[in-house]
């Protein structure tokens, strides 16, 4: 196992991290206890000391488990991370609350790291105003937390602002090699680095798409060409961990040849490891998922804000993923979500909701006839059952 250090905390993590939010489930689709546990410990045995969870993760479940998981001396052996659900949180008393449960449910004293969940610049200004400043200062001080840190999912901007902020240790963003311009990007990537931030990266398969074993045959051609045979999971692990700014990247492995694939590939994936040829073959198989791309949007967020709350990068981001990956249940479901109210606190953000007024147009950079787009949005993902895929979201969020 290679191991990265935190600049501000001095922490020796593993650069590969266990992700508990798709651990493996049972017919009843309850998380499958013995084996989630099992396959838990197996990768600490093998030099993983890295876990991240969340109060929704599992419809709540998530948090006990790794309790159960870190008994009889596992404890110990792992820095443990979990967030605050920022959407769930009304008042400043909330926070304590949230965290006190956390403490129980993990089965700890302290979170190694606490992260404010799945920030953008709305939920940022959000929980200032709301005294989430004051609670880390507290809960830092009383020892219910040992360090600081956020998960974000916005614009690039507001990344920095978030960043500037506070004096956090850590923070997660999304990253591939799909990703270098959207989100944090490597922008971010760096601009956190530069302050001394560890960085944990989430999605580096892009929910596992990136690591399908039968990738598009144009992309399949472009790792045939490659000196060295590596699998699609290989070369998105090692572009990632490439980069020496990155610190551990979150798995979510939930099948026992995964864990073993991704701990072997952990083991030999040093930073600078990658040579220009190698890096080039990346580029070429981003270059070429992307031209299959629906919609060449990037993300950049200058059409916002629509006047009638559609939220247009994120209906094309999932519409990408539609045509790129073909699994339409798991689209319809992440759109639904997405543009529904959970996350933003604007309101819903449907493509049925455009009225063609064509305020957008003049503002992206891109010139994507973003009316027109949205319809391929309404046709492709939206339908009868957006409301009940919404609801489902809700309650796996532990929300209802």
């Amino acid at each position: 196992m290679e191991y990265r250090y935190v600049p501000k905390t001095g922490d020796r993590l593993s650069i590969l991290g266990f992700g508990c939010m798709r651990l493996p489930v049972d017919k009843t689709n309850a998380i499958d206890e013995p084996r989630a546990i099992s396959q838990i410990r197996d990768a600490i045995d093998n030099g993983v000391n890295y876990l991240d969870t969340a109060w929704p993760y599992h419809g709540g479940k998530s948090e006990p488990l790794v309790g159960k998981a870190l008994r009889g001396g596992y404890r110990e052996k792992v820095r443990i991370a979990t967030k605050l659900p920022t959407w769930m949180v009304g008042s400043r008393e909330d926070m304590d609350g949230f965290l006190n449960a956390q403490l129980g449910f993990l089965e700890t004293e302290t979170v190694d790291y606490y992260l404010i969940h799945n920030l953008n610049g709305p939920v940022w200004k959000k929980m200032k105003a709301l005294g989430v400043l004051d609670f880390i200062d507290q809960a830092k001080k009383d020892g219910r937390i040992t360090h600081a840190g956020f998960s974000f999912h916005g614009h690039i901007d507001d990344f920095k602002t978030i960043v500037d902020d506070y004096p956090w240790e850590i923070c997660q963003i999304q990253y591939n090699y799909l990703d270098e311009t959207h989100q944090a990007g490597t922008e971010g990537l760096e601009y956190a680095a530069s302050k001394n931030l560890g960085v944990i990266i989430m999605e580096p398969l892009r929910g596992g798409n990136l690591g399908e074993p039968v990738p598009p045959a144009e992309v399949a051609g472009v790792w045939d060409r490659a000196d060295i045979k590596r699998t699609p999971v290989e070369w998105a692990l090692r572009w990632i961990w490439n980069r020496p700014e990155v610190t551990t990247v979150l798995s979510g492995m939930n099948q026992e040849d995964h864990i073993r694939q991704n701990l072997a590939i952990a083991g030999q994936a040093p930073a600078n490891s990658l040579t220009p040829k190698e890096l080039a073959l990346v580029r070429e198989a981003s270059a070429t998922y992307k031209r299959l791309m629906k919609v060449g949007c990037t993300g950049c967020e200058y059409c916002k804000p629509c006047p009638e709350g559609v939220n247009i990068s994120a209906a094309f981001e999932v519409l990408n993923k539609l045509h790129l990956f073909k699994n339409e249940p798991e689209a319809k479901y992440m759109y639904a979500v997405r543009c529904g109210d959970i996350f933003s606190g604007e309101g819903l953000g449907y493509a049925s909701q455009c009225i063609q007024c064509g305020e957008c147009l003049d503002k992206c950079p891109q010139d994507i006839p973003i009316p027109e787009a949205l319809e391929w949005v309404l046709e492709d993902l939206e339908d009868e059952q957006t409301p009940v895929r919404l609801a489902r979201g809700k309650k796996m969020l532990n929300m209802e």
